[in-house]
C-alpha cells in the first residue's frame, strides 16, 4: 500500500534495543522496489507539485520548490537511480530530507510506513557491474516477507553527485 501506514510493530520493547544497535527507517517504494531511508533526515513529507525547471540541471533534478522562503532543488529518485519510467500520481510524494544541512526534496512513487532496523539485520548487498551505484546502498534489510533496501543518502545526496556547487 503506498499511503503513510502505522509503524510495524518490532516485536521488541522500547528498552530491550541499544539505540546504536537499531535505527528508524522511513520504507518508501520506487517502481516495485522498497527501499528504507534514514528517518532522522526526513524534514517533512509533501505531495508532489510540479517544481521549477532549472536550466542547465541534470535531468534527474525536477527543479526547485520555495518551501516558506528556502529554495529546495528537487531530485526524482526514478530518474537518479535509471529505473523504469516514471509515472505521477495521487501516490506520488515529495520527501524533503536535511543532508548535512542542505535542504533537498526527493520525488518517490509513495512512502509506507517507519520501520526499526536493527544494525546487524543489515546485510551487505550483492555487487553487480550493471547494478545500481553501490556507494547508494548501506545494505538489504529483511523485515518479514519484505526486502527493504537501505540507501546511503549521503553519497546519494552529495553536491558531486547532484552537480550542485557548495
Amino acid at each position: 500500500m503506498n499511503t503513510l501506514a502505522p509503524q510495524r510493530g518490532t516485536g521488541r520493547s522500547s528498552g530491550e534495543a541499544n539505540d546504536a544497535d537499531s535505527g528508524q527507517y522511513l520504507s518508501l517504494r520506487l517502481g516495485s522496489e522498497e527501499y528504507a531511508i534514514d528517518i532522522l533526515r526526513v524534514q517533512e513529507i509533501r505531495s508532489y507539485e510540479v517544481p521549477t525547471a532549472m536550466v542547465n540541471s541534470p535531468s534527474y533534478v525536477k527543479g526547485v520548490i520555495n518551501l516558506r522562503g528556502v529554495i529546495v532543488p528537487i531530485v526524482d529518485l526514478r530518474l537518479k537511480l535509471n529505473l523504469a519510467d516514471v509515472k505521477y500520481n495521487d501516490f506520488t510524494v515529495v520527501i524533503i530530507l536535511n543532508i548535512r544541512g542542505k535542504v533537498v526534496g526527493v520525488v518517490v512513487d509513495g512512502v509506507s510506513d517507519v520501520v526499526a532496523l536493527q544494525n546487524d539485520t543489515i546485510k551487505p548487498a550483492p555487487q553487480f557491474e550493471a547494478a545500481l551505484d553501490g556507494r547508494f546502498i548501506v545494505g538489504l534489510a529483511t523485515l518479514g516477507d519484505r526486502m527493504l533496501i537501505v540507501m546511503n543518502l549521503d553519497a546519494l545526496m552529495s553536491n558531486a553527485e547532484l552537480g550542485i556547487v557548495s
